[in-house]
């Protein structure tokens, strides 16, 4: 399975991805600079963390309008897979990929730390690797990780089973419902403000992340 990494001016977890997917797993990567425009030989593809363009005005509001992302979407609306993580949350929701928006934390601080996560659903391709009753721990970094949605929205997304992660017992962000990753009503594309990539590794003490990436395998 080939996993393309994209690449923002601005990114700074794509290394840390390319580390899993490659020498940790074994599988064909490559990263993919922003202003490329071919995924043909893609199978999965990973919008890292960071900060793509700054963050300036809004995060990945700047990103969406890169020449990558309409192969981006066009290879999500073929059914392929699209993960974004953290700031690739925020690319995907300003893209129309994913439903919502992610907004400044309750508290108005950037949290960096590690925190324990509910997998709420292990029927999609991404978390079958989970059970259902696991509470994992993933690192969290961001300024903008609180996951804000209308009523209907939030709705729909519980009712179709979108909600994979949830924040378990404090919710450091203020996200509603405590969400912390959803997925797309066909079930290809995902976005989680936790790093799965920075628990991958069992050198670094929690290998919770690496299930993630094992169960699209």
């Amino acid at each position: 399975m080939k996993f393309g990494i994209i690449v923002f001016p601005g990114s700074n977890c794509d290394r840390d991805v390319v580390y899993v997917t490659r020498d940790l797993l074994g599988q064909p990567t490559r990263t993919i600079w922003h202003e490329e425009t071919d995924l043909h030989d893609v199978d999965v593809v990973v919008i890292p963390g960071g900060f793509s363009y700054g963050d300036y005005l809004r995060c990945g509001a700047i990103a969406k309008f890169s020449p990558i992302m309409r192969q981006v979407v066009a290879h999500a609306q073929q059914g392929k897979y699209v993960l974004g993580i953290c700031n690739g949350f925020q690319v995907l929701t300003e893209a129309g990929l994913l439903p919502g928006a992610l907004v400044r934390n309750r508290d108005l601080h950037f949290i960096c730390d590690r925190v324990p996560l509910q997998v709420v659903h292990t029927d999609s391709i991404w978390t079958q690797g989970y059970h259902t009753t696991a509470t994992i721990d993933l690192p969290i970094a961001h300024g903008e990780g609180c996951y804000h949605a209308d009523p209907d929205t939030l709705d729909r997304l519980e009712a179709n089973g979108q909600v994979l992660f949830r924040y378990a017992g404090t919710n450091p962000n203020g996200s509603l419902n405590q969400i912390a990753g959803i997925c797309n009503e066909s079930r290809n594309i995902i976005g989680m403000m936790p790093h799965p990539e920075r628990a991958a590794d069992p050198l670094l003490g929690n290998a919770d992340g690496i299930h993630l990436f094992k169960s699209l395998i």
